[in-house]
């Protein structure tokens, strides 16, 4: 997919930057396949707020994507690909050939017409999901499950992929995007391919406004406030923030404390992380 840019008939025109939708072939949603989602802004069932700068924004519906794949056997036809406003990906829809219809992440590479598969029995193609048992070493992959029958909770976003290094024992050994080399079991399903849209880490937004449309309201630095109102306020002029380390409002240790648990069970099958340090 392209990057369009736009002529400077405003001062924020200037560098904005967006896709083309040169992939989309389809603008209307599938009705079955899509949810109403109430906005909650930040807030939890309580009605607190436990993200900040968060609210407003276009109203957008859920589009209920497959990623479990456990229909298995059935060939699928690719109808269209669609754009969607909850994830950087662009989702495609298939029909199976039984009438079933769902969405699946579109991989770069799948087109309108081609045919997917899932299941232990599906050729090694761009879109078909198979158990990493059933995947050629060296593969790129993506929608990643960590436990069988869970669905695919790794490498989603867009241009991401995987790549399987090695399968020993019960486990497979992948490289993320992050670097983090992690070992899955080999019963846990993943789809062929890169994640499409690519470019969407290259768009300029532009303009405060379309972050506001997105559902991101104003950050303010705690730098820039007064003592009362941040750890980091106070002083003339440009002053540091006069701590060992930068904090949240309330205090709290911030950018870069450590809060994963030691005695995590998952620990134990990360084989490097992703700054290059081995797990002991």
């Amino acid at each position: 997919m392209g990057i369009k840019n736009y002529g400077p008939y405003t001062p924020s025109r200037r560098h904005m930057t967006g896709s083309d939708f040169s992939e989309i072939t389809k603008k209307t949603p599938e009705k079955s396949l899509v949810v109403s989602l109430n906005k909650n802004s930040g807030r939890n069932n309580q009605g607190k707020i436990t993200v900040r700068h968060r609210g407003g924004g276009s109203r957008r519906k859920y589009r209920i994507i497959d990623f479990k794949r456990r229909k298995d056997g059935i060939h699928a036809n690719v109808i269209g690909i669609e754009y969607d406003p909850n994830r950087s990906a662009n989702i495609a829809l298939i029909c199976y050939e039984d009438g079933e219809k769902a969405y699946i992440l579109a991989p770069a590479g799948l087109e309108v017409g081609m045919k997917v598969m899932n299941g232990p029995e599906a050729e090694v193609r761009v879109g078909n999901c198979l158990p990493l048992s059933e995947i050629p070493v060296g593969a790129q992959i993506h929608n990643i499950e960590l436990h069988p029958g869970r669905g695919g909770q790794l490498v989603r976003s867009a241009g991401n992929g995987a790549q399987l290094m090695a399968k020993e024992g019960k486990y497979a050994t992948l490289r993320l995007p992050s670097g983090e080399m992690r070992m899955v079991p080999l019963n846990c399903r993943a789809s062929i391919g890169v994640v499409g849209n690519g470019e969407h880490n290259l768009i300029n937004v532009g303009k405060a406004g379309r972050k506001r449309h997105m559902g991101i309201r104003p950050t303010v630095r705690g730098s820039v406030m007064n003592p009362n109102d941040h750890p980091h306020g106070g002083g003339e002029g440009k002053t540091g923030i006069g701590r060992p380390g930068p904090c949240t409002p309330w205090g709290k240790p911030a950018l870069g404390l450590k809060t994963r648990k030691k005695n995590k069970q998952s620990n134990k099958l990360i084989v490097r992380r992703r700054d290059g340090k081995t797990i002991k």
